[in-house]
């Protein structure tokens, strides 16, 4: 099957009965760029105008390339790192300066980082590019700061989080989008004629959002209702919306539904069994246990590692899918890499046989001290020649992706901890929600069977 979507797990979506939506990033799209910058200056007006740093914050520049998703902060060191799957550093930066290979073994030497350590904060999220970028930002001003302006690199680690998590929670972030929603939304209709497509088809289609009903309701409005052909609106159109889900609590705590008024956004207390409708809060157990559904008859899509997929595979039998909206970038640079990656190939396996004869030469030199030197020290230059060709076809290779952090889902050779994250918990994923819909309902999706290490022989 030719497709978008990537396989992690089989999925029979004859089998799915209700499909559920994230709404931000995931139903709804975002200019993503244009909203990290939005975060990045709310962040900076909090730090300033509650937190008593100084005003020269304003003066910074966003860069929106310095970072990208899966990167964990060193709180205590003021540090940045790209781990891979098995939670090994594979790049590191202090602030926005590369630590160069001798600090970097000095502070780390073979560290696996503990991500349940408070002493390292995860950037799994569009949200945290903003963050990450500031925290680089920040721990360059105060390594240059002489008059000891700024606080430890953990305060303001802690700080710019808070500033983050207080722009999202007192509302001046969706305020901003509210006056320019063209700005910040992308409208999408293909999406929402794919979404009709496949209730015709007898799938049932809800969105669980943490945002709250006005909020929903204003890109409801916007994004859907312009493009409907068979539905009055996106009430019709969805079986439930449920706002304000606190997720991932949704998926492990007995919250309680309310009911909401389509009209006037007034909340009421319920008691009954879920029915067609706007809720807020709730649980997923009362959700499966009132729809009378097995928890693989529902497959749930979202954006967010932690809040739409980890928990809710832990928590749940629910299936799952990933939307990484940086995937697509990542493929189109794979292809243009394809040349590159097969130089590399090459060159590799040139080098292999000449370094199981260095091996070999170097063993029996300690049994033989008259071996031959001659073909050793011939072996050990065009070995470092080869190198230093690939190292140059790497930088190359490199240099189509993020100029610090290199791709999204790979650590070098290795997979990257968000791809190990996304390979763990994710049935599937793709880089948009309108791959998956582009498909037919009864599509069924087989993983590929993944050849072990000594079945690569």
């Amino acid at each position: 099957m030719n497709s978008k979507v990537f396989v992690n797990r089989t999925l029979n979506l004859k089998k799915i009965k209700f499909i559920g939506l994230d709404m931000d990033h995931t139903l709804v799209r975002y200019n993503i760029e244009n909203f990290e910058r939005l975060s990045y200056t709310k962040i900076i007006e909090k730090l300033v105008g509650k937190r008593n740093y100084p005003q020269t914050l304003k003066n910074l520049v966003f860069d929106y390339n310095f970072a990208i998703r899966g990167l964990v902060i060193d709180r205590q060191k003021g540090n940045l790192l790209k781990l891979n799957r098995y939670t090994a550093i594979r790049a590191s930066y202090h602030g926005q300066k590369p630590i160069d290979f001798k600090t970097h073994q000095k502070l780390y030497r073979s560290t696996y980082i503990d991500l349940s350590n408070p002493a390292y904060m995860t950037v799994d999220t569009f949200f945290s590019i903003s963050l990450a970028v500031l925290f680089g930002q920040l721990v360059d001003l105060k390594d240059n700061d002489k008059a000891n302006t700024y606080p430890e690199y953990s305060q303001m680690a802690d700080d710019v989080l808070a500033s983050l998590d207080e722009a999202h929670r007192d509302g001046s972030l969706k305020d901003e989008v509210k006056k320019n929603l063209d700005k910040y939304i992308i409208k999408d209709p293909t999406t929402v004629a794919r979404l009709e497509t496949f209730k015709k088809h007898g799938k049932k289609i809800f969105v669980l959002t943490n945002s709250d009903f006005n909020y929903t309701k204003l890109l409801m409005d916007y994004a859907i209702n312009p493009f409907l052909k068979e539905h009055k609106s996106w009430v019709d159109l969805f079986e439930i919306v449920v706002t304000f889900a606190h997720k991932p609590r949704f998926f492990y705590e007995k919250q309680n539904f309310l009911k909401v008024d389509e009209k006037t956004g007034t909340m009421t207390n319920m008691d009954e069994p879920l029915k067609h409708g706007i809720y807020q809060g709730g649980n997923a157990f009362k959700f499966t246990e009132d729809f009378n559904l097995d928890g693989d008859e529902i497959l749930y899509i979202g954006d967010h590692i932690y809040g739409d997929i980890l928990r809710l595979k832990k928590d749940c039998n629910w299936r799952t899918a990933m939307v990484l909206e940086e995937l697509q970038f990542e493929l189109e640079n794979n292809m243009k890499a394809e040349p590159t990656v097969e130089e590399i190939e090459k060159l590799m396996a040139k080098k292999e046989p000449m370094e199981d004869r260095l091996t070999l030469l170097m063993t029996e030199r300690t049994e033989n001290p008259n071996i031959d030197e001659k073909e050793i020290e011939e072996l050990q230059n065009v070995i470092s020649g080869i190198d230093a060709q690939i190292s140059q076809l790497i930088k190359r290779q490199q240099s189509l992706y993020n100029p610090q952090w290199g791709q999204l889902m790979r650590a070098g050779n290795e997979e990257s901890y968000l791809a190990y994250q996304v390979e763990r918990y994710a049935c599937v994923y793709m880089s948009k929600l309108s791959d998956l819909l582009a498909l037919s309902p009864r599509t069924y999706f087989r993983a590929p069977r993944r050849p072990l290490s000594h079945e690569r022989i």
